[in-house]
């Protein structure tokens, strides 16, 4: 089930950056906050374990307390005051409004078109956002095996809005994927209405260095900002297609200290 968190190997949180008022932030932090901003109160989210979870339990503590945090295990409504191990953490299930099953989740809640926003974590993902977390290499003899799709492929299917968060780099922004594991925008505009996907599939890919959004004609993801300290080189630089960048550019507000203090508590209460 745990491809609906991240399957990206762990890296460092990156250089620290300066932000106005708020000193001085990583670009992980960066990427959590800006992800959470995206969350408002009473939204119903799919989450993941990994950075999807750090960005929607940092949006419920700070500016959307009653965004309903709904996890692949069953929980629903969950509180926890630490960051989850993973989907089968207790504090998941302790903190719930309700807990119910695996099964319920999927066809009550995801496939009934309940879930507001799904967020997403991947190896690699191409230009349309299609998503791949099953092998790394030929399907036969990969060099890596993933821990594959779980939940990931209903839920771009399904959910009304789908995020993705990713470190950006060209091992994981890729040409061509691996392989296929959960559909964004397939192969461009029509995709999705020709294989009968309800959702409008990914709606934004928050990275360490800005977000991504899908062109409204095309479906190919276009950079619209950037986090403070970022160029647009740097992001075309990290991606292994070339990069459409959209005009104007916007740049991301850094962190405040609010935000950055209820990270970080998070963190240290894990």
């Amino acid at each position: 089930m745990s491809g609906v968190g991240s399957t990206e190997p762990p890296r460092s949180g990156g250089a620290g950056f300066a932000g106005a008022g708020a000193g001085i932030f990583t670009s992980d932090e960066m990427m959590a906050v800006a992800a959470a901003r995206r969350l408002h109160d009473g939204t119903v989210c799919f989450v993941g374990i990994g950075l999807p979870s750090k960005a929607a339990n940092l949006a419920r503590t700070t500016h959307a307390p009653g965004c309903v945090l709904i996890y692949e295990s069953g929980t629903i409504g969950a509180k926890p005051a630490r960051l989850p191990l993973s989907i089968g953490d207790g504090e998941l299930a302790e903190t719930a409004d309700s807990v119910v099953s695996v099964p319920e989740i999927f066809t009550y809640w995801l496939q009934a078109g309940r879930i507001d926003v799904g967020f997403l974590g991947a190896a690699q993902i191409d230009r349309y956002g299609n998503l791949n977390s099953t092998v790394i290499g030929d399907y036969e003899r990969p060099t890596v095996r993933l821990p594959g799709a779980g939940g990931a492929p209903e839920i771009s299917a399904h959910c009304r809005e789908t995020y993705v968060m990713l470190r950006q780099s060209r091992r994981a922004f890729v040409e061509r994927l691996d392989f296929r594991t959960t559909v964004g925008h397939g192969d461009g505009p029509g995709s999705r209405e020709r294989l009968g996907f309800p959702g409008p599939g990914v709606t934004a890919v928050v990275t360490d260095l800005g977000v991504l959004e899908p062109d409204p004609a095309s479906r190919e993801l276009t950079l619209t900002s950037v986090h403070p300290g970022v160029a647009p080189d740097d992001a075309r630089a990290a991606t292994g297609w070339d990069l459409r960048v959209a005009e104007p550019l916007r740049v991301v507000d850094p962190p405040s200290e609010a935000e950055l203090s209820a990270l970080r508590a998070l963190e240290e209460a894990a």
